[in-house]
């Protein structure tokens, strides 16, 4: 992330408006430098994905999936631990009706 996370996500969450879709802010962090989880809830589907940062070896920033999981109690879990090792966390929800995270750097989903 080149911007402060408050920044960042504050752009993350007027793209989202935009695009018709609903974000907020349900766990902040650190303004300047906390790390950004983005939880997204496909209203159609009612499928849930998680998203996070991450560096390749080649020293790419991407956007993984940390957990395959597809149920929000399962990954409100995983964010529950996240959060206990990394206090800065910031925790980015969207709701879409198609699922769409919004995000405009490289994503894996694979």
């Amino acid at each position: 992330m080149k911007f402060s996370t408050d920044i960042w996500v504050a752009a993350l969450i007027r793209r989202v408006e935009l695009g018709g879709g609903f974000a907020v802010v349900s766990l902040k962090g650190d303004a300047r430098a906390g790390s950004v989880l983005v939880k997204v809830l496909n209203l159609t589907s009612g499928t849930v994905r998680l998203f996070s940062e991450a560096t390749r070896a080649d020293g790419e920033t991407v956007w993984i999936r940390p957990s395959r999981a597809e149920q929000e109690a399962d990954l409100d879990a995983y964010i529950a631990r996240a959060r206990t090792i990394d206090p800065d966390l910031w925790v980015l929800e969207i709701e879409d009706r198609q699922g769409r995270h919004f995000l405009t750097e490289v994503v894996e989903e694979g």
